[in-house]
């Protein structure tokens, strides 16, 4: 008699299972055969989907619907929703918010919606924007230098001119905008004083604080009187003797 009575009856066991995928229970598993028995998976399923459609019936009523609703988080009205848009890039919309609670948004949901409007739509309208803004401004540039061929030369010149003379980030805050391009137009023509470029000779240590303040939209776009007249007494005394 062998001393492991169990030995046997554990190796047959283990056996029944060799080809079992460690995903399937042992319920689904005919060892004889090893297949998969879809018959009793299938009737598990069953069974389960008949539990949980059980626990959250169809609505069959108004009122059925309404407390399923109301068991979801979704509020009584649509002015109950509390949405966050503290970024500021746009208000709560009532109509939109109306539309959603129609459809049985939960505040979560709703809060998605606008979150989404975020990340994806504003980028997109702003990309849209800015490239009508920049198509206007060159239809303005090409009538204030009296032409496409015209323009094309004289932008040519200017960027010449803004490479050779002015810090890179300076020309780029220029040639942005209509008031900037006619800016660096005035400056190439020696109508406003030459910033100089912050290397060695020539500088001086306001040069930082008047590159500053030719960035600033006073003096490219509003063209202020009091500021340009600031910006341009800064130059002469930064350049006064040389």
């Amino acid at each position: 008699m062998s001393d492991n009575l169990l030995t046997p009856e554990i190796e047959v066991a283990a056996n029944k299972y060799a080809g079992k995928p460690a995903a399937i229970p042992d319920k689904f598993w005919d060892a004889e055969t090893q297949q998969i028995r879809v018959e009793a998976l299938l009737g598990s399923y069953l069974e389960l989907e008949k539990k949980l459609s059980g626990m959250m019936p169809s609505p069959d009523t108004p009122d059925d619907r309404l407390r399923i609703l109301r068991a979801l988080g979704v509020p009584e009205t649509a002015e109950a929703y509390q949405v966050d848009v503290s970024h500021g890039l746009f208000a709560v919309d009532p109509d939109l918010n109306g539309r959603l609670h129609e459809r049985g948004f939960t505040p979560e949901q709703v809060q998605m919606v606008y979150d989404l409007a975020v990340e994806k739509m504003v980028p997109m309208v702003l990309e849209l924007a800015d490239e009508f803004k920049a198509e206007r401004e060159v239809d303005r540039l090409v009538a204030a230098f009296g032409g496409p061929e015209a323009w094309a030369e004289i932008s040519r010149q200017l960027l010449n001119y803004g490479q050779k003379n002015l810090p890179p980030e300076v020309l780029s805050n220029l040639a942005c905008s209509f008031e900037g391009v006619m800016a660096l137009y005035r400056l190439m023509k020696g109508n406003e004083p030459l910033l100089a470029q912050e290397s060695g000779q020539g500088t001086s240590e306001n040069a930082g604080e008047l590159q500053s303040m030719m960035r600033d939209p006073r003096y490219w776009k509003t063209r202020d009187p009091a500021f340009v007249a600031q910006v341009t007494d800064g130059f002469r005394r930064m350049y006064a003797g040389q």
